[in-house]
């Protein structure tokens, strides 16, 4: 057993470079300890110790935040409940801390979490709108978002909300989304309607967004999950623990298998919550094209090589998963995400801090490299 001395002498061979105030990431009793009495002292309110490397300060950037905008609850509140999916309303409905007009609780836990930039944007819920209700709902959905981030522009940037319901609509929604309000790219479901985000109508949406450089970020929504939703009831949340990854993995795998990212190999697409189920069993695609040729048609590559085109953002749980899911993408296409206001990802720094074999230049990728460029952020 190391004493104490000799375990922060190893701990500061493993990690040199990296300077964390007030956190260690290291595995091990003494380093589980001292991250629960990290973690216990943020969520009493104290300010995340800034993240350092090789002597420089990093700015920490979020891809994975959302928002509920009051303005467009009035326009839907009571049409939502007869004409929506299920889930709409409780998506739409802003009584809660997501609200866009609560900046200094917003403000205040991101300092809390060490988050210095963070992308908002507001989870799908108005699929079913007709083009004339949809209009309005993106409009001063857009309007609020562009508000926000420009009252703390050194805080956030945004991701505009597109009605791919109406793809015309929605060519002209990123046109404006980009060149009048500014939004860093767009947040869209991982389904629409039934249709996945492959079939030809949307071809328009994804050579608009590839042209105007706008990362798209597939956020899963309940409405849009691909199961019987009575499987998806009793304990656990399932319809969220289980249904919101498995809408992720088919968006993706659609994307790959229909040859949609043949088609625009140069748009940018980030998965919410590292991607779903897919990064963890990509080998099962490629063995397809041998055990089942006539229904696993080849592509131009593998399955699996099309997931380091991809992003992912780090809304998972442990350390060996987050090694995991960099192994078979890289770390190039990782990116940090909190999904505040959910409780899912309270500690994020800590979380890439933990992940075991990172070098410093990989760390800082994760921290804000790779953001800083798909978002066009000056970190």
């Amino acid at each position: 057993m190391p004493t104490r001395r000799e375990f922060l002498r190893n701990l500061s061979g493993a990690t040199a470079g990296i300077v964390f105030t007030g956190c260690c990431c290291a595995d091990g009793a003494f380093g589980s300890a001292l991250r629960q009495q990290s973690v216990a002292s943020r969520a009493t309110g104290s300010k995340h110790a800034p993240v350092m490397i090789n002597g420089r300060r990093v700015v920490v950037v979020d891809v994975h935040s959302h928002v509920r905008v009051p303005e467009a609850w009035e326009l839907v509140k009571d049409r939502i409940g007869r004409e929506g999916h299920y889930g709409d309303a409780a998506q739409a409905n802003p009584d809660n801390v997501g609200n866009i007009r609560n900046v200094d609780k917003r403000l205040a836990d991101l300092d809390v979490m060490g988050i210095d930039v963070q992308a908002v944007s507001v989870n799908p819920w108005w699929y079913w709108a007709d083009e004339d209700l949809a209009r309005k709902i993106i409009q001063i959905q857009n309007d609020k978002i562009a508000e926000f981030c420009a009252a703390r522009a050194d805080r956030f940037v945004g991701l505009g909300s597109v009605a791919l319901q109406h793809p015309s609509l929605a060519v002209a929604q990123i046109e404006e989304g980009v060149k009048k309000l500014g939004m860093r790219g767009f947040a869209i479901g991982g389904s629409v309607n039934g249709d996945d985000l492959s079939a030809a109508k949307f071809n328009p949406i994804w050579a608009k967004a590839e042209e105007l450089e706008a990362l798209i970020f597939i956020h899963p929504q309940v409405s849009g999950t691909p199961i019987d939703e009575r499987r998806l009831q009793g304990n656990g949340n399932l319809d969220n623990v289980i249904g919101h990854p498995l809408e992720t993995t088919l968006a993706l795998t659609h994307l790959i298998q229909d040859g949609t990212l043949d088609l625009f190999p140069k748009l940018k697409v980030c998965a919410a919550h590292g991607g779903g189920y897919l990064p963890s069993y990509s080998g099962r695609n490629d063995e397809c094209l041998k055990a089942f040729p006539k229904e696993c048609r080849p592509l131009k590559k593998l399955p699996s090589e099309y997931l380091k085109q991809l992003y992912y953002d780090s809304v998972l749980f442990t350390p060996e998963d987050m090694r995991h899911l960099i192994a078979v993408v890289g770390v190039s296409q990782v990116v940090l995400g909190t999904d505040y206001p959910a409780l899912w990802n309270r500690t994020p720094v800590d979380r890439i801090l933990a992940i075991p074999g990172l070098s410093d230049a990989e760390r800082l990728a994760i921290f804000n490299g790779t953001l800083s460029r798909l978002l066009k952020i000056k970190a």
